[in-house]
């Protein structure tokens, strides 16, 4: 079920949904309110969220910022995401179930989702202070489409031969690093 589809009317305070959060089997975003469940990922999509948070999380080893994947929860105001990949650099312990500091976030998108992620997400992700760079991902064909502070949120889009530049962590990756090992249409 999609996200769109699985929303819920009735709206749910923020410390019941985390206290929910805690002890759900199926994890759910919390956006305006209203919760969705979040459904299984494809191998392509597992496969791109390992390699690209395998490179990120190799490249700030001995750094102070942390890569999370997919089971860290991004808060904006009273909303709760799970983005796929989740990089922060000034991480509060005392809140361990939830960032609202990331500099970056990765969104691997499927037919289910790319409209939460390129429109509702986006916009909202766009409003979080410390973010400087925000990753979209196809995972049916090899796109990566990047979004940065710096730039206005302007986006560039990378294909197959092209070098994207993190500038947050200075870390330059080619797609095919991204793409390694994913079969779809390229």
């Amino acid at each position: 079920m999609s996200p769109e589809n699985a929303r819920q009317t009735a709206k749910i305070k923020v410390e019941d949904y985390l206290a929910g959060e805690r002890e759900s089997a199926i994890k759910h975003e919390l956006v305006n309110g209203g919760i969705s469940a979040m459904g299984g990922a494809s191998a392509n999509h597992g496969i791109i969220t390992a390699n690209l948070a395998r490179k990120i999380g190799n490249h700030l080893e001995k750094t102070p910022c942390l890569t999370f994947i997919a089971d860290m929860k991004v808060k904006l105001e009273s909303n709760f995401f799970y983005p796929d990949i989740t990089v922060d650099c000034n991480f509060d312990a005392s809140t361990p179930y939830f960032t609202d500091t990331p500099v970056i976030i990765v969104e691997v998108l499927s037919k289910s989702t790319r409209k939460m992620d390129k429109i509702t997400k986006k916009l909202l992700y766009f409003n979080i202070p410390s973010l400087q760079e925000y990753v979209i991902i196809e995972q049916d064909y090899c796109e990566i489409e990047v979004f940065k502070r710096h730039q206005d949120w302007k986006s560039a889009v990378y294909t197959l031969g092209d070098k994207v530049y993190l500038n947050s962590i200075d870390l330059t990756l080619s797609v095919e690093e991204i793409y390694q090992r994913v079969k779809n249409d390229d």
